[in-house]
């Protein structure tokens, strides 16, 4: 398979037809590798506008939703950030490249340990995966110029937003099937919050999400 060429098509078939357009995210890209981050059976899907499965009952999330998430959040080289949701860490490897450092959670010990090695293996070295449960939040005595949850959520914890420093911008995709939306929430200061809806889509749940409260008769 043309891996070239297939990264070429993703970026100009895909990823700029859903208003992803940021030079820097484009430039990403097409140099890192994403078939390397697929599970090995599955490379010739790597560039494909899907979900992949990747174990442990997860996905790896459709390039052009990687793309728009990571050109959302608009990092700075000097961003602390922190990213809920390692999976293969392909988006982590996207956001390091951007930002100073990534502290990214992962509950599956198998998906943590070979994204470790994968992004070892590149020479990502600003990046911690953390083995644990970060649904409702993780470290918080830390503050983040960037949270980005790769999962959905039923219902958004305030945790995030307190995590978040003056200025820090979070991506949740927050709601239940069949309707869900992207949210791109910012903090403006101490106790000021603004929010905006980015798209609607539908994408798995963070596994021990909050859930809502439901009526019982």
């Amino acid at each position: 398979m043309d891996f070239e060429q297939a990264r070429f098509n993703m970026v100009e078939q895909q990823v700029r037809t859903w208003d992803v357009l940021d030079p820097a995210v484009l430039g990403l890209l097409g140099t890192i590798p994403r078939e390397l981050f697929v599970p090995e059976g599955r490379r010739e899907l790597a560039f494909a506008d899907l979900e992949l499965p990747i174990g442990h009952g997860e996905v790896m999330l459709a390039p052009k939703l990687q793309a728009r998430i990571v050109q959302e959040v608009s990092i700075a080289p000097t961003d602390r950030i922190l990213e809920i949701g390692t999976g293969t860490g392909y988006l982590t490897a996207l956001l390091a490249k951007l930002g100073a450092e990534v502290t990214s959670v992962e509950i599956h010990d198998g998906l943590a340990a070979a994204s470790r090695a994968r992004l070892a293996g590149l020479g990502i070295d600003n990046v911690r995966v953390d083995t644990g449960d970060g649904a409702h939040g993780w470290d918080t005595t830390t503050a983040y110029d960037v949270i980005v949850l790769s999962g959905s959520l039923p219902m958004l914890p305030d945790t995030f937003q307190e995590q978040l420093k003056p200025g820090g911008r979070l991506f949740a995709i927050v709601g239940e099937r069949p309707v869900m939306s992207a949210r791109l929430i910012v903090r403006e200061g101490e106790h000021a919050f603004t929010g905006v809806t980015l798209f609607e889509t539908v994408v798995d749940s963070l596994r021990n999400a909050q859930q809502p409260g439901r009526f019982v008769f």
